[in-house]
């Protein structure tokens, strides 16, 4: 007789987590310092109150209780936190990478399709492109400029990781479910380790975010706190 489908089980959840986000390699990869804190977007075309798609707060298409969320839970938690992940990462000399939104040109014509129908542009040079000081890059930290949502469809991002080395990502930035998860998603499909900091994302609205941390666990990515990923790595890459 066949068993009735438990319909809040994933049958699958134990094979994908042994071979995603508790495989060996992952304590190796740390242990040699393969690894590289990815931060995505936090500039102030998306990241900031009174810029970019936030400039007027009537015409962004995100109701006002909805920013209200987005820029407390910024504010409150995921910018201390992203702090915290760059210290301990330069600290032990550990490659932090920036992604954000901008354009080859001025009026925008290099952008993706996506990007033009939803009239997202940061043109070189603006006050859009500029990514918030507090976290901003230090030295010659690599910074990659995209035009889409996840990083790899639209830059040489999987050329310059496999140029310095690295295999597994630690990742943090925003939206939580639009270019975070689309980039965990292809760094998996491109072989990478993937490690999503759940308090170093945000979205407009907290279900989208615990959805998106749900879909991703244990499948693409292995999901940490900021002081579970701190002493991660502290224990094997000091």
């Amino acid at each position: 007789m066949t068993k009735e489908l438990n319909k809040n089980q994933d049958p699958l959840k134990e094979f994908y987590k042994g071979s995603v986000a508790d495989t060996r390699e992952r304590i190796g990869f740390i242990k040699n310092k393969d690894i590289a804190l990815l931060v995505i977007d936090m500039q102030y075309l998306d990241a900031a109150e009174g810029y970019g798609v936030f400039q007027d707060i009537t015409s962004s298409g995100v109701p006002y209780e909805a920013q209200q969320y987005y820029f407390n839970s910024l504010k409150g938690h995921v910018i201390p936190n992203i702090q915290k992940l760059q210290n301990i990462f330069r600290d032990l000399e550990l490659e932090v990478i920036h992604t954000r939104i901008q354009a080859l040109t001025k009026n925008g014509r290099d952008r993706s399709n996506g990007h033009k129908r939803l009239s997202i542009l940061a043109p070189p040079g603006s006050k859009e492109a500029e990514f918030l000081p507090e976290i901003a890059p230090v030295g010659d930290e690599i910074v990659i400029n995209k035009t889409s949502s996840g990083v790899f469809a639209s830059t040489n991002m999987n050329y310059v990781l496999t140029n310095i080395g690295i295999n597994e990502l630690y990742v943090v930035g925003v939206y939580t479910n639009e270019c975070v998860e689309t980039t965990v998603r292809d760094a998996c499909d491109l072989g990478y380790l993937v490690t999503v900091i759940d308090d170093g994302c945000t979205t407009v609205n907290p279900k989208l975010h615990e959805a998106t941390i749900t879909t991703l666990k244990d499948r693409y990515a292995k999901i940490m706190t900021t002081e579970e990923a701190i002493k991660e790595i502290k224990t094997y890459c000091s």
